[in-house]
């Protein structure tokens, strides 16, 4: 049983070694519609911390120049909001850790100026124009300018279990962790958008909730999600199942457990589960990620003893991002890390040979990347 509630999990983890190496973040991401037109348009919003302990007044970066000769590690709150289909663009917002306000404690809170976050609500603002974006790459965005006000009702969760147990995040043993406290959420509230107003609504924001922490990041990067599946089988839209896959090659301290990814699928109040770290359900995974001229492609077919899964999505390029982030370390290693919340897709769920339910998805979420051989 995965959809256990775990907000301890979901307090901020940058103790220890990893407030001189480490990042901590956020991740919200929804559908909302323009509030006089009804067009439908995915959002995503962040709140991402990194080396508090190497913090002061000002946010430090580690992609500028005199930092890297300096080796000087990067250490700020970057408020990362945006959003994908057409215009698809990544704004960000950085606070040096002085002008922070963080709680360690449950439930977490995360604070600066007008951007906070909660396991309960979220509000904020970033605006950059377009001479600043060219100005500084060491922003790592774009132009333009996004306010959102929104509450947060995090319906199912997937607690992966032993990869984040309380023993596992003190000792710090992998170089990348993931709780989804809310893999299915309802938010509810407004966006904002370059001057346009988008409403968000529980029933249709088919909205999506985790946090990853750690001292870097995986390689490869896979994560698919969505609640917004209608059975083939019946023609029903599936209203309480949602499923989440995520993962590529886990490091325990110098080990790299290679094709690796956490499943889970709560299909109709059922759950499924393909995870590796339970040993005894003998999972067996196979995973292919494919980028075309045009598409980004997901193949993942899981095993146990008695269960089947298998999905294949693909997202349009033109609707994506090539979302970025500086690691810990200072390193930009992920170049070509493709994201988006537009995927289109199916899920096969089997229990035997016998074919449970062959599932329509649409508004996935979903992200493939590998690091350059260079940050290897």
């Amino acid at each position: 049983m995965f959809n256990k509630h775990a907000i301890k999990r979901n307090a901020c983890q940058l103790f220890g070694g990893q407030a001189k190496c480490g990042y901590d973040w956020w991740w919200h991401s929804f559908t909302a519609r323009h509030e006089k037109t009804g067009e439908e348009k995915a959002f995503f919003i962040e709140y991402f911390l990194c080396n508090p302990a190497l913090g002061g007044e000002t946010p430090i970066f580690g992609q500028l120049p005199e930092n890297k000769e300096k080796v000087l590690r990067p250490s700020y709150l970057m408020v990362k909001a945006g959003t994908w289909g057409e215009n698809a663009v990544q704004l960000h917002r950085f606070f040096g850790w002085k002008k922070i306000d963080v709680s360690f404690k449950t439930p977490f809170y995360v604070q600066a100026d007008d951007c906070y976050c909660t396991e309960t609500e979220m509000r904020g603002s970033v605006r950059i124009d377009g001479e600043e974006s060219k100005m500084h790459p060491e922003w790592m965005c774009q132009a333009g300018e996004m306010k959102w006000s929104l509450s947060i009702d995090k319906k199912v969760a997937y607690n992966v279990g032993y990869g984040a147990s309380t023993l596992f995040r003190k000792m710090q043993l992998f170089e990348m962790f993931w709780h989804a406290e809310g893999m299915k959420t309802a938010y509810t509230g407004e966006v904002i958008f370059n001057g346009e107003k988008y409403l968000v609504e529980p029933e249709t924001c088919y909205g999506y909730a985790d946090k990853n922490w750690g001292k870097n990041f995986t390689s490869p990067w896979v994560w698919l999600s969505s609640n917004n599946l209608t059975s083939k089988i019946t023609g029903k839209k599936l209203e309480n199942s949602v499923f989440d896959i995520g993962g590529g090659a886990p490091k325990i301290g110098p080990i790299r457990l290679k094709g690796k990814l956490l499943s889970a699928y709560y299909h109709e109040g059922k759950c499924y589960e393909f995870n590796f770290s339970k040993f005894w359900t003998f999972v067996r995974t196979k995973f292919d990620c494919q980028e075309t001229e045009t598409q980004i492609i997901w193949h993942v077919e899981q095993k146990t003893w008695r269960k089947k899964m298998v999905t294949d999505i693909t997202c349009e390029k033109k609707d994506m991002l090539l979302v970025n982030y500086e690691a810990p370390t200072g390193e930009k290693r992920h170049n070509r890390l493709w994201n988006g919340g537009n995927g289109k897709g199916t899920v096969k769920l089997y229990k035997g040979k016998k074919l449970i339910d062959e599932v329509i998805c649409e508004n996935v979420g979903c992200e493939y990347g590998e690091y350059d051989k260079e940050g290897e």
